[in-house]
């Protein structure tokens, strides 16, 4: 399903305003998952150093605006500005990535949407499904951050955005994904008290090839209402064929 179709679908009832100076968004979406959620864009290797490094360049999709806010570390809303997972994943280079070009799209559509707040909280160290079962740090971080952002805003959690699989390449992780993702799924639905929450999940498309097939059958086939599917094949990747780069990235908010 398209990127706009999926906003559409979960978004167009629910319209707000937006005040001027208002630091409490109305509107919240949380980000959640590997590398690819946590923003490699515009991320190079610095062949002096051996590092990676973000270039610091911000394309027009990605820019700031008071109306798209983010959850900072100590849990205080700021305006959101890339790399967001800069403070979450901070043991490795963030870059641009999906946040700011999937909320500009929805306001762009919906101009009277209301202030936008995202929290970040993927993890991009090769992060598995299983490191993000209940009772994980990760898992722990997530639904921690989710009601901090509810109860600081006064909000609504409008759906979690979730990108992750490419870690799961093994015989045995990929043949267990679908239930270990399932239960993730209805643990975090449970314990926010929100059993309808919309899931707009990525399908992963990269990783080891013999293991793939089980993922993307896992997450194409999961069965939960309300998960809707972002196809990630056909983009453009960094590093190892692993990484989402910016273009498609953006591209992926515009479909």
């Amino acid at each position: 399903m398209m990127f706009l179709s999926i906003i559409f679908f979960v978004l167009v009832t629910h319209v707000g305003s937006v005040m001027p100076g208002e630091l409490k968004p109305k509107n919240i979406f949380l980000i959640a998952g590997q590398s690819n959620m946590a923003r490699r864009g515009c991320v190079y290797n610095d062949t002096k150093t051996n590092l990676l490094k973000w270039d610091g360049k911000v394309p027009p999709q990605c820019t700031p605006t008071p109306n798209i806010l983010t959850l900072s570390l100590n849990k205080t809303w700021e305006i959101a500005r890339d790399p967001l997972h800069k403070e979450i994943d901070n043991l490795k280079t963030c870059g641009v990535g999906l946040g700011m070009p999937f909320s500009k799209q929805i306001l762009a559509k919906h101009p009277n949407f209301g202030v936008i707040g995202l929290v970040p909280c993927a993890i991009g160290r090769g992060t598995k499904i299983e490191n993000w079962q209940k009772g994980t740090n990760l898992y722990n971080q997530l639904v921690d951050r989710a009601r901090a952002a509810r109860q600081s805003s006064g909000g609504n959690i409008h759906a979690l955005i979730w990108y992750q699989g490419e870690s799961d390449s093994g015989k045995q992780n990929s043949r267990l994904y679908m239930g270990r993702l399932e239960k993730f799924f209805k643990n975090v639905r449970h314990d926010l008290d929100t059993p309808d929450l919309p899931i707009l999940m990525v399908v992963v498309s990269t990783g080891k090839r013999k293991s793939l097939r089980f993922r993307r059958y896992a997450q194409l086939n999961i069965n939960l209402k309300n998960v809707m599917r972002i196809e990630s094949e056909g983009s453009t990747f960094l590093a190892y064929h692993l990484l989402l780069d910016t273009n498609s990235a953006i591209k992926k908010c515009k479909n």
